[in-house]
């Protein structure tokens, strides 16, 4: 775990070609749809708001679906939501596991078909564009939305390909697009936060050193959660200690006495990822 895995998460820099397409594909179809559901995840939410999502839409009717809520910390996401209303955002918390959060999200479409019904002279069902960055749930919420299997989905960021239209159980036309990132990120614990969520692959991470930058938050914000998961006796005051500690609990210990380090840090992201260790945000609103 030298400086250059260091270097590595200090210059995160994500911006494959098909994310550069994405933008285009937005830009160049947000005419053709009435509104847009901006998909975010709960435990992240203004680190997985791309803004040039926000500067693509302009004025163009939005909804927040602030995914995964279900993984995130209850009192956190209420004050989201609150966050988001203050700020004249339409906002609502999803999970995908939760038929009554996908019909709160249906209620709010009936709302903006009713505005559109009013508005234009020419009725149709609503057309909605669904964007996101990578690895927020989008896929399995577009699942609910239209009751089938229509898109590729997976844990792993850069599942859903191409453009396309879908039909939504009440009729609206749903437009998918691939998940999109941005081209540098200026604040880099917007990237470190993408990354300890599974939003950037592993494989261009130093998942060691994300391993300890994610303990060193969940020691200050959660350590009662950490302490009893991982059975640890005393929180310890570095990153490495509590490490090498957890390690020692799980037995993940190489031949030689040596720890386990990569299999240290899979473990501890993967049981973050998947709420093991209980239920976390790592951002708060400023209320």
């Amino acid at each position: 775990m030298g400086n250059g895995s260091r270097e590595k998460l200090d210059n995160l820099n994500w911006y494959p070609g098909h994310m550069k397409k994405t933008r285009e594909l937005i830009k160049e179809n947000l005419k053709l749809t009435d509104a847009v559901i901006e998909v975010i995840d709960a435990r992240i939410p203004i680190s997985s708001r791309n803004p040039i999502i926000g500067e693509l839409l302009g004025n163009k009717k939005a909804i927040i679906a602030v995914n995964k809520e279900d993984l995130a910390d209850k009192k956190a996401t209420e004050d989201w939501l609150k966050y988001f209303k203050s700020q004249g955002k339409l906002a609502v918390a999803t999970d995908c596991g939760d038929p009554n959060s996908i019909k709160n999200l249906f209620r709010i479409f009936d709302r903006l078909q009713d505005e559109r019904d009013r508005e234009k002279s020419r009725k149709r069902p609503l057309r909605l564009m669904i964007v996101g960055v990578p690895n927020v749930g989008k896929s399995s919420l577009i699942n609910r939305l239209t009751g089938r299997k229509s898109t590729q989905t997976g844990d792993r960021p850069g599942v859903t390909k191409g453009k396309q239209w879908l039909t939504m159980t009440n009729g609206m036309q749903l437009l998918d697009t691939p998940g999109i990132l941005w081209p540098k990120f200026e604040d880099k614990n917007v990237g470190l936060n993408l990354a300890f969520c599974g939003s950037i692959k592993d494989e261009i991470m130093d998942i060691e050193s994300l391993c300890l930058k994610l303990i060193e938050e969940l020691r200050v914000d959660y350590p009662n959660l950490l302490t009893e998961r991982y059975k640890l006796d005393v929180i310890g005051e570095e990153a490495l200690e509590i490490m090498e500690s957890i390690a020692a609990k799980r037995g993940f210990i190489l031949k030689g006495e040596r720890i386990d380090y990569e299999r240290t840090a899979k473990t501890v992201l993967g049981e973050f990822r998947a709420a093991k260790i209980g239920r976390m945000t790592l951002e708060r609103p400023v209320l």
